[in-house]
């Protein structure tokens, strides 16, 4: 009896080993992951819902887009960061990453003097967005190009001054002082006043994104396709476009500008460039 006792104590004993080892091993492989998890900093990234072809939400409601695509493979190449992807519209994105609300946000967006007081702009952009002139057909022999349009003293629709595009003029302006562009500021307006302005002849052209131009005039089911026959449009220039990152995100800005000059060396960007653009925009920025 005394051997039968002491060698159910053993097994008993062994049996509270085993399971006390294999609960130890439970809790190591829960904390292990628990700490790959706290590795990682979860970083909120704000893009717009509707940009196409640089930001957007495909047909399968994914986030997809140029702009989208690049900050992915960022990604990739940043294993501290974990990135979180939110569609939403142009204000709360704005808004969003000023209050922290969002860590980054990409919408296709300029940088100005502005904009630089409330947010970080890293040094390498992420895109490019094509500006130009939309002008009256019947003038195509006279307008080939900003320069043409500013010899022959052609009136710009009115641009609001917060605007980006009223910058962009008034740095072509400075680089051609002999020969400016007449540049009035104004107050928002809707895009088919500008259009039909420029039909009626109270101006001569309206500075625009080629973008914008595409979808609204030349696109089929455009809003303004109607005056598809009556417009032109010429190319000026490929204006930068960056992410801008909460005030507190340096560290994380800097991440990003190594990663992109990564991904810029091994030719990622040129190859999701022809993807999403079918031609390299980052070629037409003037330097």
């Amino acid at each position: 009896m005394r051997k039968i006792w002491k060698t159910l104590g053993i097994i008993s004993m062994l049996a509270m080993l085993t399971v006390s080892v294999g609960c130890g091993n439970g809790t190591d492989k829960k904390a292990n992951s628990e700490a790959n998890t706290t590795e990682k900093k979860v970083v909120r990234v704000a893009f717009t819902n509707y940009y196409v072809p640089y930001d957007f939400v495909n047909q399968a409601g994914e986030p997809d887009g140029f702009e989208v695509q690049v900050m992915k493979e960022v990604e990739k190449l940043l294993p501290q960061y974990q990135f979180k992807f939110e569609p939403t519209s142009d204000d709360d994105l704005l808004i969003g990453v000023e209050s922290g609300k969002y860590d980054v946000g990409i919408k296709g967006v300029w940088q100005t003097e502005a904009r630089k007081t409330k947010f970080i702009f890293p040094k390498n952009n992420i895109a490019a967005s094509v500006i130009g002139l939309t002008f009256r057909k019947s003038d195509a022999d006279k307008i080939k190009d900003m320069d043409s349009f500013a010899k022959i003293g052609g009136k710009l629709v009115p641009i609001a001054p917060q605007n980006a595009q009223y910058a962009v003029v008034e740095d072509y302006n400075k680089k051609h002082p002999d020969t400016p562009i007449k540049l009035l500021p104004s107050e928002s307006f809707q895009v088919a006043d500008a259009y039909t302005w420029v039909l009626e002849g109270r101006y001569d052209a309206f500075f625009d994104i080629e973008l914008a131009y595409k979808n609204n005039v030349v696109n089929d089911k455009g809003t303004y396709h109607k005056f598809n026959d009556q417009l032109a449009y010429v190319r000026y220039n490929a204006i930068p476009t960056y992410p801008i990152f909460n005030k507190k995100d340096q560290e994380f800005a800097d991440a990003y500008d190594k990663a992109i000059e990564q991904l810029t060396q091994s030719g990622k960007i040129k190859e999701l460039e022809q993807k999403y653009f079918g031609e390299d925009l980052l070629q037409l920025v003037k330097k």
